[in-house]
């Protein structure tokens, strides 16, 4: 099994993940105790939650054939079942892209496996991954690693099929010669493994990807599965060194993702074994494995310290064995501990961000909200302890002031809602430049275009004039983010001053993120369209293969980038509403008590108990969000210091 502190590191990191959720579902519960919830908040909330629980570490492992890719796997995270759990002998192990998780879901472990022939159809591999129906399932024993070890086979199986029909399958890189007319291809085209290992069962997904072009053959991998995932290990071996196809695959498809082994990029050296030489002493064999360090670090354009020198099948060995000297020498536990001291921790900072963006606003606000309604009550409290003793005209005076800041406030209300409505205005426009409709059409047309041509230029200038329209469409839409923005600003800016309210802030939208992205898969594209590969594919399955990966991908942006839009409408102007309904409040009920006061100096000394009793519970209130804000911000260090459950709010 992995090292102690990556198991460590996991287990915290679920106990961390857990406490949040119970921290938000209190935060929820207080919303609902006191008023403060919303048909739109309730699905914000539930959408986190739900996100939350199904959040995964992702490990993706690549690599050419025959570098002891799933060996690695195994030596890490499976060495506990005492034999090679996941097929890895030499030669071509790895057939198709394989991801091992728990699904908490499921009644049992499975293997699910989609056919080859899928690749014919226009469904990209996350829209089968919604449908079972279209996976061949095979139920998973877990009671013995001789019958799980078996059923893993199935995931490598082969057949051998008419050089066209593997064409046509667009694996014609599997034949070995020119003159080959039957193809050994995969019998399947991604595999699915879910069972309750421990690491597995704390959020751990491991992807391991098969060689020979397999990431350019299926283009989601490059795409989407390797991009979304926390680390990217790319193995060569140490007995071959970078090769061509090593360096090929490292700059079309890990180079371009950025990072190194502290941001999630790690490059493996295995096999080191082979440099192992009984007539060598240590240092000269050390030496050795330096050299090739350094020559690989060289031919890929990366510093030494991000090459880790391994060995994975002595490693695991020594897992099995016990041999803490054989361990040390596989030099396995310096690349786990990079796993869990650097690309752990990344993760959960990721997920942090993401949920104080969404809840930590929230809670500020809630807390701000409750600050202002603590200090309205201090304010009375003193103004009524003021009046003790104080004649009629004395409170009659207070009670004009009031309504005469009542008429003020309510003027400017007036004019907050002439601007929220310009802001509704802008943030429709918006919407509208985001619209799917449009962006289906644009969509239709294309694939027309794109099917019609009858030459390699007109597929290339479909698809560049695609990716030119959509380019521009974010552009546009990114610079009216950017004005409704800055009209969001200047009335939580106006209004505060006028007010007093500083500590109202506004929630801004940025597209950069969905930009980013649209710019990746214009490279993307770029790259498929400068590439000799497309030129010599047939254009049926070029049009397919742009619109599974690339297309589908940019429409799914777009999907997402409108639901946020959407979202933060509603949101934008939220704080500021419910701060001038609080105000609102405060000011009557201020001057429903003077009035009170006013006729009977009885129910001055009652006020005052009921405004003190109101301030304990504030005061008890803004310990409760102070407490879920301290959760949210709990580093994950803590966590694994505190093996039992931490309290939140």
């Amino acid at each position: 099994m992995a090292t102690d502190r990556f198991t460590d590191q996991m287990q915290a990191y679920g106990r961390w993940r857990s406490d949040i959720t119970e921290a938000i579902q209190k935060y929820q519960k207080w919303l609902e105790g006191n008023g403060m919830s919303s048909a739109e908040v309730e699905i914000r909330i539930f959408e986190l939650i739900e996100t939350l629980k199904s959040d995964h570490l992702t490990i993706a492992f690549v690599a050419e054939f025959a570098r002891g890719k799933t060996e690695l796997i195994n030596a890490i995270f499976f060495s506990e079942y005492d034999r090679r759990l996941l097929p890895s002998e030499a030669g071509r192990t790895t057939m198709c892209p394989t991801e091992l998780f728990f699904d908490s879901e499921a009644n049992q472990s499975y293997i699910r496996l989609l056919p080859i022939e899928t690749r014919l159809e226009d469904t990209s591999i996350q829209e089968h991954k919604n449908n079972p129906i279209n996976w061949t399932s095979i139920d998973l024993d877990t009671s013995s690693s001789e019958k799980m070890a078996e059923a893993f086979l199935e995931v490598v199986k082969t057949k051998r099929v008419p050089l066209p029909v593997a064409e046509k399958l667009g694996l014609s890189d599997y034949r070995d010669d020119e003159n080959q007319q039957m193809v050994d291809i995969p019998m399947w085209r991604h595999a699915l493994i879910s069972f309750p290992h421990p690491l597995l069962k704390e959020g751990l997904t491991i992807l391991d990807t098969p060689g020979l072009n397999a990431l350019g053959n299926e283009p989601e991998l490059t795409i989407n599965m390797l991009p979304n995932a926390q680390a990217v290990v790319f193995v060569l071996a140490a007995d071959t060194g970078v090769t061509k196809s090593d360096l090929d695959m490292w700059k079309q498809n890990v180079q371009p993702l950025g990072g190194d082994a502290k941001h999630g990029r790690i490059v493996v050296l295995n096999k080191v074994d082979t440099l192992w030489d009984d007539l060598k002493n240590d240092d000269a064999i050390k030496g050795s494995i330096t050299t090739q360090c350094n020559s690989a670090a060289k031919m890929l354009g990366i510093g030494i310290d991000n090459v880790f020198p391994v060995s994975a099948q002595k490693g695991l060995l020594a897992k099995i064995r016990h041999d803490t000297e054989l361990l040390e020498k596989s030099n396995i536990l310096s690349l786990e501990s990079i796993l869990s001291k650097d690309i752990l921790p990344q993760k959960q900072q990721l997920v942090r961000n993401s949920v104080i963006a969404e809840i930590g606003g929230m809670a500020e606000e809630s807390r701000n909200l409750i600050s202002s309604r603590l200090n309205d009550t201090n304010k009375q409290l003193k103004e009524l302890a003021g009046l003790s003793g104080k004649n009629e005209d004395v409170i009659g005076h207070l009670m004009k002031k009031t309504r005469e800041e009542q008429t003020i406030y309510h003027k400017s209300v007036e004019s907050f809602q002439a601007n929220k409505k310009s802001f509704s205005e802008q943030h429709k426009q918006l919407m509208h430049t985001l619209s799917l409709t449009e962006l289906d059409a644009l969509m239709a047309k294309t694939r027309k275009d794109m099917t019609g041509t009858w030459t390699t230029k007109g597929l290339k200038g479909g698809m560049e004039e695609f990716f030119k329209i959509v380019s521009g469409t974010i552009t546009s839409a990114s610079q009216q983010a950017d004005k409704v923005n800055m009209l969001l600003q200047t009335i939580y800016r106006s209004f505060n001053k006028e007010h007093g309210l500083s500590d109202v802030k506004p929630k801004l939208f940025s597209m950069g993120k969905y930009k980013r992205d649209l710019d990746r898969l214009s490279d993307e594209a770029e790259a498929y369209r400068s590439s000799a590969k497309m030129a010599a594919t047939e254009q049926a399955f070029v049009v397919k293969k742009f619109f599974i990966s690339m297309v589908s991908h940019a429409r799914n942006t777009f999907f997402q980038a409108h639901q946020e839009v959407e979202a933060w409408g509603k949101a934008g102007m939220a704080p500021l509403v419910a701060r001038i309904k609080e105000h609102r409040n405060q000011m009557e009920k201020r001057l429903e008590s003077l009035r009170k006061i006013n006729e009977s100096r009885d129910t001055l000394q009652t006020r005052i108990n009921e405004l003190e009793t109101a301030a304990e519970a504030l005061n008890v209130q803004l310990a409760d969000l102070n407490m879920l804000l301290e959760t949210l911000n709990r580093p994950l260090e803590d966590f694994i210091s505190d093996r039992g459950s931490a309290q939140v709010a």
